[in-house]
């Protein structure tokens, strides 16, 4: 899939993220061009490209800018952003990344006198002490960092009522799930997510080695129709595929 000749992927965004992504970095990357499009239209989108390359912020900052700039649900709603990783360390490093993006867009925000509220993060994993655990079922943040098993363990406990708003999935390094068992529990759970949710997730799946990409795109897409319909950037016939390519799976 294809970003518009001359379109900018930017306009996309709230005139706060506008800013704020303008003045950290010097242009948007190749995954960031072709991906956001496809997320801002809430289609399940597979991001392949190099480490580096931004794949993170393609597909979180579409849901910054959502969750600060439109109004708050009531509080047994919040949880609309789920992030599932199978390296807890990931986790916990995606959690410390995130900080600067929102402490960012707020301070533009506040500079130009724009409202906006603040996403709340929690990281559930199996080193989450109680007292956290017991605090994202009574007050659920409005992103959930987990992993495979923590998520299975959440749809097993009373805390699973709190994943009901749930609207976007990213199933991050999803190369190392598709082949296993870990990842055949993790597809079974998700499914289990998208049943008790009020509408399907919208899933992104992000990874730098991942093949083969139907493959793949059939896992993330899941037991949702239509599973493996795939647009590929710059894919020419008789070429090599590029690094940089973007799957829907819609």
């Amino acid at each position: 899939m294809r970003a518009r000749p001359g379109s900018d992927p930017l306009a996309l965004f709230q005139p706060s993220t506008q800013a704020w992504f303008a003045s950290a970095f010097e242009a948007p990357t190749k995954p960031q061009i072709l991906g956001w499009p496809a997320i801002a239209r809430g289609e399940s989108t597979l991001i392949l490209a190099p480490t580096g390359s931004g794949k993170t912020l393609t597909a979180f900052l579409w849901c910054l800018d959502r969750l600060m700039f439109t109004p708050a649900p009531p509080k047994a709603r919040r949880c609309r952003v789920l992030y599932v990783s199978p390296l807890k360390a990931l986790a916990v490093d995606v959690e410390r990344n995130l900080r600067a993006p929102l402490a960012g867009i707020a301070q533009v925000a506040a500079a130009r006198g724009d409202a906006y509220l603040a996403p709340t993060i929690a990281i559930r994993t199996g080193d989450t002490p109680a007292a956290d655990r017991a605090r994202f079922q009574r007050e659920p943040a409005d992103i959930l960092i987990t992993t495979p098993e923590s998520l299975y363990l959440l749809l097993t406990s009373n805390a699973r009522e709190a994943l009901r708003s749930v609207d976007t999935v990213i199933v991050d390094e999803i190369h190392a799930l598709v082949p296993t068992k870990r990842g055949a529990h993790l597809a079974l759970s998700i499914e289990r997510l998208a049943a008790r949710c009020d509408k399907a997730p919208q899933r992104i799946g992000l990874s730098a080695t991942q093949r083969p990409l139907d493959e793949v795109a059939r896992f993330l897409g899941g037991a949702a129709p239509a599973v493996g319909r795939a647009f590929q950037a710059r894919r020419r016939a008789g070429r090599k595929r590029p690094p940089d390519t973007e799957k829907r799976v819609d």
